[in-house]
This record gives structure tokens, C-alpha cells and sequence, in this order.
């Protein structure tokens, strides 16, 4: 038996990538490589000696999708494949709106055709209504403030359809807060197309030269230091959670939403400090108008999934930013020679 890992190739699924093949399982990854590199896949492959079988294929092609799960015998599915990008979803709703949703009813049909039964998917803790009290628990009001967030939400209702319709299904929906960091021997990361979206990839740009200086969008929030707050997460930890969500479900049947974060909120300015530190080095800011989207305060009760999955983030602040400027100093360009 093997998983089928959609959008593998990118950040968040070539570091789940490494921790499941450490783990001994079997993986087959499909990415259309439209903000990923499959370089990531092969410094995965270097790293823990494993051949990862590789599909540069769309999951909205269903047929496609069905072949590849009869060949390699996959009875697991994790899905990080869709558009990722709040500021960019509020400019471009429509092709949000289009690849994160057709993309998951295409790969909902491929599993239901060959009987898969097991689906971890990648979403958000945007899913979250902006008037909650923190730490956000699973159990919070759900609404959202950009159309990335929505499409998080229409995904969740979707599938919680599905498993009403499959009661023998076993769905998790991971609720990432901010991943942040990198594997700690430099070799995968984060690596955007253009200018980043997140703000640790746009500080460690900052900090090897790329870009002249940060821009921190808002200082006028209602926070201790007016900039935006947030759960930021190792990206190793979530890598690790989705393993925990693996066998948690080969476990039990139905739908639940679990969170990944750490609890703890640190602001923007917080991070510039903390990567100055850990580093030795400085990195230029400027202030820029909020972000249409952004909200004040975001972090997590992780407490579920503690008791759920058995996991909890055990990286800390120095770790994220630490792990960050190695894979950016080794590779100031990302995966480009």
C-alpha cells in the first residue's frame, strides 16, 4: 500500500514527503509543478536514500488520477495540491475559486471510482470567523475574509458531504496556522515564485540580498506592537502532524477537523527580531498599508490534536529561524542552479 501525496512537490508536501518516507511508508507524488520544483524531490530523495515515484499531472485529470492510484496500489490520500495565497485570492477569485475546488471534487471522484477511503486534507485556520476569541478552537464560529479562506471552507463542507454520503470514509482536515521554516540541512524549503506571500520567506530574501527590504503590511493593528499576529509553526512539526493524521486515520471513520499550530502568537516585528538574533543579521523593513484580508490576531488551541493524534510542535521561535536562513543561505536563488 502506498499514499498518494497531491502537490508533493512543493513546500509543505516535499517536507511531509521526508517524514513519511523516514517513517518506512510508500509514497507517489502528483504536481503540476505550477509553484513547486521537483528539485524538491530530488534533494528529498538525497537525503533519505528513497526513490520517490513522480507524476507531473493535474489532479482535475480524474482518469489520470485513477491510474495512478491502481499502480501503485494507494490507499491513502493526502491533498496539499491548490492556489495558496490570501493577497493574491482577493486580486484573482475566480481562478482561486476554480483550482481549489474543481481540483478536490475531481480527486474525490478518482477515490470514490477505485475505493480509497482515507483522505488527510490541507486546510486552513483562514476557515475561521474573524470575530472568535483566541486561542481558536475546533469548535469556533467558521466564516471568512478572503476568498483563498473560502475556498478552505467550501473544500471542508464538501468533504464532510462526502463522508456523510461514505460513511465507511476516513477524512481529516489539518487546519494549518503559519508554517514556517525548513528542513535543517538546508537542502528543501520554502521557495515562492516571485515575491513571497509569507513573511518568513520574504524575510530570509531580505536578509541574503534578493530583496532590498521587508515590507510589513500594517503597524496599526490592535496588537502590543501594532503589527499583525500569528501562529507560526515549524514546518518540520506540520510535516510531522500529517503523519500523526496518517495513522490517526487508519483509525476511525467520519470527518474531523483538527488543529496544527503551537498556542503561542508572535507579531511580525517579534519575527524580524527573533531571525536578527538567532542569525547575526539584519534585515530592513519598511511599513506598508495592510493587506486586504489580514486580520490583527490569529493563533491556536492545539490541545486537539494532542489528545486526538499524539502529536504536538516541538521546534521552537530559534528553530524556525535558524532552520530558515540555513536552506537560504545555501541556496539564495531557491531550487534555481
Amino acid at each position: 500500500m502506498s499514499i498518494l501525496i497531491t502537490g508533493g512537490a512543493g513546500y509543505i508536501g516535499s517536507h511531509t514527503c521526508l517524514c513519511l518516507l523516514n517513517k518506512g511508508y510508500d509514497i507517489v507524488v502528483v504536481d503540476n509543478l505550477d509553484n513547486s520544483s521537483k528539485e524538491s524531490l530530488v534533494r528529498v530523495t538525497e537525503i533519505t536514500g528513497r526513490e520517490i515515484p513522480f507524476y507531473e499531472a493535474d489532479v482535475c485529470d480524474t482518469e489520470k488520477v485513477i491510474e495512478i492510484i491502481k499502480a501503485h496500489n494507494v490507499d491513502s490520500v493526502i491533498h496539499f495540491a491548490g492556489l495558496k495565497a490570501v493577497g493574491e485570492s482577493v486580486r484573482m477569485p475566480l481562478e482561486y475559486y476554480e483550482n481549489n475546488l474543481v481540483s478536490t471534487l475531481h480527486l474525490a471522484e478518482a477515490m470514490v471510482k477505485t475505493g480509497v477511503k482515507k483522505l488527510i486534507f490541507s486546510s486552513s485556520a483562514t476557515v475561521y470567523s474573524a470575530d472568535n476569541e483566541v486561542p481558536l478552537t475546533e469548535g469556533g464560529r467558521l466564516g471568512c475574509t478572503n476568498p483563498y479562506g473560502w475556498t478552505k471552507y467550501m473544500n471542508e463542507q464538501i468533504l464532510r458531504d462526502v463522508s456523510v454520503a461514505h460513511s465507511d470514509w476516513s477524512i481529516v482536515l489539518l487546519r494549518y496556522f503559519n508554517p514556517v521554516g525548513a528542513h535543517e540541512s538546508g537542502k528543501i524549503g520554502e521557495d515562492p515564485s516571485g515575491i513571497p506571500n509569507n513573511l518568513m520567506p520574504y524575510v530570509s530574501q531580505t536578509a541574503v540580498g534578493r530583496r532590498e527590504f521587508l515590507t510589513v503590511f500594517g503597524d496599526d493593528y490592535d496588537t502590543p506592537d501594532g503589527t499583525g499576529v500569528r501562529d507560526y509553526i515549524h514546518v518540520m512539526d506540520l510535516a510531522e502532524g500529517h503523519v500523526a493524521a496518517v495513522e490517526y486515520a487508519q483509525r476511525f471513520t467520519g470527518c474531523d477537523a483538527i488543529n496544527l499550530g503551537t498556542g503561542v502568537g508572535y507579531s511580525v516585528l517579534d519575527m524580524v527580531k527573533a531571525f536578527e538574533e538567532a542569525n547575526g543579521v539584519k534585515v530592513p523593513y519598511k511599513i506598508g498599508p495592510r493587506r486586504p484580508g489580514d486580520l490583527a490576531m490569529v493563533y491556536s488551541n492545539p490541545e486537539k490534536a494532542e489528545r486526538v493524534l499524539g502529536w504536538k510542535a516541538r521546534r521552537n521561535l530559534i528553530d524556525m529561524c535558524r532552520d530558515i536562513w540555513t536552506w537560504q543561505k545555501n541556496n539564495p536563488n531557491g531550487f534555481k542552479k
